[in-house]
């Protein structure tokens, strides 16, 4: 890991582990290749593992409170005093829980201010099911949104639904793999069903657990969450432990090994507030990219993208609705091979070369 004895050109902040970030991974790995030098700022928490060397310059935040209101008070505090004696050009907040230091500072000092918005904050069931949460985060959002200099998301229509409510120019910056291989897999003998992200409310997994009750085919689970300990008790008392494997955490640079083996990318949420009807998932691409068709929610950035390139089939999120398009992707063969084919096709389209060029380019302009 770098020692911070370097001036950082921009500074980043998220409320999540380094380790596993691997959107602002690849962002800051683009704008170090780009010139600029790069911070990103993190939580250290107590189970977090070292931190891998990087080519940007990487800082970890340990609190005494782990969640709620009260970690989000500590953590804003402590990013406020690190952020103030932390000399960079370009402060860039990601999401709304993280903008207030940047805000107070970046006027302090009279520097430029960058809101990344990775979700629609204000509309995730944690904030948007509590009136008051809601409202606090919606007036936050409000003030302090006018004074930023670059605002961008992580989809099209998520960047117009936020310029919608904020009066304010967003762009899209879609979290993209690289393009490393032009050609289709070989056929695997094993057919494994590839979940990979957190384990929580809204993830449709316990329907996927219970689908596979009637699926031939081997489940792995990459990730840890809130329903760790749930979902490995229901493997339990379904007997499942023979078709569903839990990996764990998993680092970003071994997901790509993981999909390579898999034949089915799930990519499945329940809708759960319009944070979820406006996601575009990390996963989605990632499966594009390892050439799996996967399992997708009938959302609105999913049903643009698969309009144009095909790359899944748009299931509902009961049990019965993900266990008979489960089925068919793994028994029509001519499907499976079109949605294959279409992921080399979008891969070529939807990469990290294509998406770093924009992204440099917005920086440029600050």
């Amino acid at each position: 890991m770098h020692k911070l004895d370097k001036k950082p050109f921009i500074v980043f902040t998220v409320t999540n582990d380094l380790s596993y970030d691997q959107r602002m991974q690849r962002h800051a790995r683009t704008l170090v290749e780009a010139g600029f030098e790069v911070l990103l700022v993190g939580r250290e928490r107590s189970f977090s593992k070292p931190l891998l060397e990087e080519v940007f310059l990487q800082k970890r935040i340990k609190c005494f409170f782990e969640k709620g209101k009260f970690f989000y008070l500590e953590y804003n505090l402590r990013l406020f005093f690190f952020l103030l004696f932390c000399k960079a050009r370009i402060y860039a907040a990601v999401d709304l829980d993280t903008l207030f230091p940047h805000l107070l500072v970046s006027i302090i000092k009279q520097k430029k201010l960058v809101f990344d918005s990775h979700e629609y904050f204000t509309e995730v069931p944690e904030v948007a099911n509590r009136p008051f949460t809601r409202a606090v985060w919606h007036k936050l959002a409000k003030f302090a949104i006018p004074f930023t200099d670059l605002r961008y998301t992580v989809g099209p229509s998520l960047a117009k639904e936020l310029e919608r409510v904020y009066h304010l120019p967003f762009y899209s910056i879609m979290n993209v793999p690289a393009l490393v291989r032009t050609e289709n897999k070989k056929e695997l003998e094993e057919k494994i069903i590839l979940y990979q992200g957190a384990l929580n409310e809204g993830r449709c997994l316990v329907q996927l657990i219970n689908a596979m009750k009637s699926i031939e085919a081997i489940l792995w689970i990459a990730g840890e969450g809130d329903l760790s300990n749930e979902l490995r008790t229901l493997v339990d008392q379904n007997n499942l432990e023979n078709k569903v494997k839990f990996l764990g955490f998993v680092l970003p640079s071994e997901l790509p090994k993981l999909a390579e083996k898999a034949f089915i990318g799930f990519n499945v949420l329940e809708p759960n507030g319009l944070s979820y009807q406006f996601s575009l998932a990390n996963k989605y691409f990632d499966y594009i990219h390892a050439f799996i068709p996967q399992l997708c929610s009938p959302f609105i950035e999913y049903e643009t993208l698969n309009k144009s390139n095909e790359v899944a089939v748009l299931t509902l999120w009961d049990e019965n609705s993900i266990a008979h398009n489960l089925n068919k992707l793994l028994t029509d063969k001519e499907l499976y091979q079109r949605l294959q084919n279409n992921c080399l096709k979008a891969a070529q389209e939807y990469n990290l070369q294509l998406e770093s060029c924009k992204l440099v380019q917005l920086y440029q302009t600050l």
